[in-house]
């Protein structure tokens, strides 16, 4: 049989719509922040007096309208630095964890489809790696009892074939009900 090979992510981007409403939020946060810490900033300004040189004049203002122009310049060189850096820091902060996710996601598919041999494999540095330990233990324990059911049923299909008598296959059929009772919740 030949040897299936692992999945491999073919984006960089997992789960598009997710990173995007998250850097969204955060850059929202991050601007209601900017403008709260502005406003506050220019009120509490307003009552002193700074005197500047504009055009070869003096000039005498509020020290919040003479800072304002600047603070706008700081904020916004700080916003589209820190947005930068947030969409830096997303997509690989998601894709490490993502990652290991997607990998799980489409083992379990194939699990799912009745590859009782599958074992989920993840790199040692992953943060899924005990989840994927207890769904290989559980893969192995279904095997385990399917290979058991597919003995038991081999063993009644042999009996039938034989032409034992009723009583010999009606018992086995009787283990087979009681296997399954005691093993599975169905």
């Amino acid at each position: 049989m030949a040897e299936i090979q692992p999945t491999r992510r073919r984006q960089v981007y997992i789960k598009k719509g997710f990173q995007f409403r998250f850097i969204l939020k955060f850059c929202m946060i991050l601007l209601a922040g900017i403008l709260i810490s502005t406003t506050l900033l220019f009120f509490f300004s307003q009552d002193t007096l700074t005197s500047s040189f504009s055009h070869s004049r003096l000039v005498i203002r509020s020290t919040g309208e003479a800072m304002l122009p600047a603070i706008i310049y700081t904020n916004l060189i700080s916003l589209a630095l820190i947005i930068v850096t947030t969409i830096i820091v997303t997509l690989y902060i998601s894709h490490r964890i993502a990652g290991p996710i997607f990998r799980l996601e489409s083992e379990i598919k194939r699990i799912g489809t009745g590859d009782l041999t599958k074992t989920v494999t993840l790199r040692n540095k992953d943060q899924m790696l005990e989840f994927a330990e207890r769904v290989n233990e559980m893969t192995s324990a279904l095997h385990q009892r399917v290979s058991e059911i597919k003995r038991q049923v081999d063993a009644i299909a042999d009996a039938a074939s034989q032409s034992d008598s009723a009583d010999t296959i009606n018992h086995q059929a009787c283990r087979l009900s009681l296997y399954i009772r005691d093993h599975f919740k169905l």
